[in-house]
């Protein structure tokens, strides 16, 4: 049973401590620097002047970026960064109860941690004519990540939040691409979208999920009104309860068993030697 609960336990911690990653940035947005204006003027000055395309190529497990820049003195790892660790936002599926935060990036060790920025597609900070691309790990043991996109459906919403900015996208495209076709995701004017990739089938990889959503304005209000929230993923661990007093059922039903079977073993014991002890007062006996 603890062996059971290995996985369950393994997964929930690390949506734990992705929620804190989130819930401490939160808290630090008004003592940024840049502060947060700058760096959001930034961020949209970036993708104005950035070329966008971004290629799956055959057999490729995660996206490669292929924007470049124009015109400007920016350097993407210095754009968006909500704490000293790369963090750059945080990305929101209700569907499948999806709280992750977005890294710049999407290198092993960011994906490991969390969702990645593609670089190469614009900053999820909104915007006609604009395409990012946030990819996450699929069926990792000890981490739920993008796990279930492929239950996303076609209407689905989720959220991005970038420094306190909240942008609500509704899915309006899904694709599974095989390992011999290459695609492009390129920008389609005057569009402002957000798309989710992730691996499939689960264990083998040898595809893509791309998850395409269009950009709703205004933001829907229940949004606007969790912006900033303490995550409520991964929730309180019932399981663990549940687990826990299963172990203790089991030790106790043990511990009474083994009483049970000592008494036995006794009363066996205590029949056998009575039944000498008969035997020999009866050959002991004058006749």
């Amino acid at each position: 049973m603890i062996a059971g609960l290995y996985p369950m336990t393994a997964a929930w911690l690390s949506s734990y401590n992705q929620s804190q990653v989130i819930q401490n940035a939160q808290t630090d947005i008004d003592s940024l620097s840049p502060g947060r204006e700058d760096q959001l003027a930034a961020a949209h000055a970036y993708n104005d002047a950035l070329s966008a395309g971004v290629r799956l190529e055959a057999g490729g497990n995660v996206p490669v970026g292929t924007g470049n820049l124009s015109g400007v003195d920016l350097r993407y790892d210095e754009l968006l960064n909500a704490n000293d660790e790369g963090l750059m936002g945080r990305i929101k599926i209700p569907g499948i109860s999806v709280d992750l935060p977005i890294y710049h990036g999407t290198s092993d060790a960011t994906l490991l941690k969390g969702a990645g920025h593609l670089e190469g597609s614009h900053l999820p900070v909104g915007g006609a004519s604009t395409q990012s691309v946030v990819t996450a790990h699929r069926g990792l043991v000890n981490s739920t990540m993008f796990t279930n996109l492929d239950k996303v459906r076609s209407g689905d919403t989720f959220t991005v939040e970038v420094l306190g900015e909240v942008l609500t996208y509704r899915v309006f495209d899904i694709q599974i691409i095989d390992p011999d076709e290459i695609s492009s995701l390129r920008v389609q004017p005057g569009r402002d979208l957000v798309t989710l990739i992730t691996c499939t089938p689960l264990g083998i990889n040898s595809q893509r999920i791309v998850v395409t959503g269009e950009r709703i304005t205004p933001t829907l209000p229940d949004d606007l009104a969790s912006a900033g929230a303490v995550p409520t993923v991964p929730g309180f661990p019932w399981w663990t309860v549940i687990g826990g007093l299963g172990v203790i059922l089991i030790g106790a039903y043990s511990v009474r068993q083994g009483f049970i079977d000592a008494r036995v073993r006794e009363r066996q014991r205590q029949r056998a030697g009575g039944g000498v002890h008969m035997s020999e007062a009866t050959i002991s006996s004058p006749a």
